[in-house]
């Protein structure tokens, strides 16, 4: 369900559907949040569900938006815009294989690099509803370059090393040992069913601001205590490192 929501939104981008395309993307995101506890409940996890979840997601979370992108907005930049829309989707394929190798011993408590799912609901929700419509609070001179800097953060910040905090189980231990993300969790639910998903992209932001703020103070301690031990730094991890 993940895989065909993925491919719809494609379908209806082509059509210039591009509101139907990005609630296809946020369908496909809530299938994709799912798999995970089904498995467990029927006790199906395997090596085969991974891949198979990886090769969904690669379509409907990196190459649906890049297509969308390109189509709605990026296909009138020529080459400059193939090269811009098509980050999504190479970044997050980069991203979703060093996923799947760090597999075995990873912090479930959280992802290295922004997770893919979280990057497509990024610059979709941005696209549909401050991009596209002319009521928007954006002024129109702003928006090219805004949303070509939102493109580029975005798939960086999918191949960088900082953390960001996963969804924890649905099950009572998961809620007594997180209670604010799951608190976090169904305000925002709450707030984007409120507001029609013009909350999304905002909500969105605050999570991404949340992990690059958490990891500019990691540093800054981390260079703070080396000071203190009269070290030498140590060179910063390659975003491709496994």
């Amino acid at each position: 369900m993940n895989l065909f929501c993925g491919f719809f939104a494609i379908v209806k981008a082509a059509h210039e559907e591009y509101m139907a395309a990005a609630w296809l993307i946020v369908l496909a995101g809530i299938f994709d949040a799912l798999d995970g506890a089904m498995a467990r409940l029927t006790n199906s996890s395997s090596e085969f569900g991974v891949e198979l979840d990886s090769l969904a997601d690669v379509v409907s979370f990196g190459a649906a938006p890049s297509f969308i992108l390109y189509t709605a907005f990026f296909s009138q930049w020529n080459t400059a815009g193939v090269m811009l829309a098509s980050l999504p989707a190479l970044c997050g394929a980069l991203r979703l294989a060093r996923f799947n190798v760090q597999l075995v011993g990873f912090d479930k408590d959280y992802f290295r690099g922004l997770p893919i799912p979280s990057a497509a609901l990024v610059l979709i929700s941005y696209l549909v509803f401050y991009h596209i419509p002319d009521t928007s609070i954006i002024p129109a001179d702003v928006k090219p370059g805004l949303i070509a800097a939102i493109t580029a953060g975005v798939s960086l910040l999918m191949v960088s090393t900082i953390r960001y905090d996963s969804l924890p189980k649905p099950t009572v231990s998961g809620i007594r040992k997180h209670p604010l993300k799951f608190a976090s969790i169904i305000i925002a639910v709450v707030a984007a069913i409120a507001t029609r998903g013009t909350a999304i992209f905002p909500l969105m932001a605050l999570y991404l601001i949340y992990g690059l703020v958490r990891h500019i103070i990691y540093l800054i301690r981390n260079r703070n205590d080396e000071d203190d031990d009269d070290t030498m730094e140590q060179d910063e991890p390659s975003p491709f490192d496994v």
